[in-house]
């Protein structure tokens, strides 16, 4: 059974998704603090965090930033801050969705769903083939490790999702909604500066000089990485 935290100080959202959970089969944890997530998060076992931004003691953006390198499972931001710049901070501390408040319960549901069927369908992905290797850049999807030269890269979640797939389909055009499909899912919910905000922040982590992943205007990205 997959375990979902569901962190939010209003014990009356934190109730009514909880509920709308369980009936889905899903097992369900509840924290109202930052803090309170902090701890349940050392455990290890969960499968995915319904993280509110507006958290007593810490708040959401401070708990992904602490915990981001060393969890990759997926994030999901709840919050009443619904501003385009909110998003993008969500998302730039390593948020792999942001869902605001008010929110509809059967999208909340849905998405999650989407999130979890991905986390699998990754998983076995990474089982079935070897670390991809370059010239200076080494992605190793059993471990979720990417190493620049020597160097041990922090990606969240969808940064390494994306530079999979791009990694992937090496030297070919990839437009924002192709990689939208491939790594949030076909007919999901969401917008696509989503995938503009995550490769900017993909860049900056492995790709100062822009040597890798190319922006072809109008067009989408290219990943133009030698094989080692």
């Amino acid at each position: 059974m997959e375990k979902i935290l569901i962190a939010d100080d209003d014990r009356e959202i934190v109730q009514l998704v909880a509920e709308s959970l369980e009936e889905e089969g899903f097992e369900i944890r509840r924290a109202y603090s930052g803090r309170a997530v902090v701890d349940a998060l050392k455990e290890k076992d969960l499968d995915l965090v319904l993280l509110d931004i507006m958290m007593p003691e810490i708040d959401g953006l401070e708990v992904c930033r602490q915990v981001r390198n060393e969890l990759m499972i997926p994030i999901v931001f709840l919050s009443a801050r619904d501003r385009e710049l909110d998003r993008i901070i969500g998302l730039e501390v390593g948020g792999d969705d942001y869902i605001t408040k008010p929110f509809h319960i059967q999208e909340l549901v849905a998405r999650v769903k989407a999130h979890l069927r991905r986390e699998k369908r990754r998983n076995h992905q990474a089982n079935a083939n070897g670390p991809l290797q370059f010239q200076h850049l080494s992605i190793d999807k059993d471990t979720y490790e990417v190493w620049l030269e020597q160097e041990k890269v922090d990606l969240s979640t969808k940064e390494f999702q994306i530079l999979v797939y791009l990694a992937e389909n090496r030297n070919q055009v990839l437009s924002r909604e192709q990689i939208y499909d491939a790594v949030w899912g076909r007919g999901e919910f969401g917008d696509l500066n989503t995938v503009t905000v995550h490769i900017k922040n993909l860049r900056r982590k492995i790709d100062p000089f822009n040597d890798l992943i190319k922006t072809v205007w109008g067009t989408g990205y290219k990943f133009v990485g030698d094989h080692k």
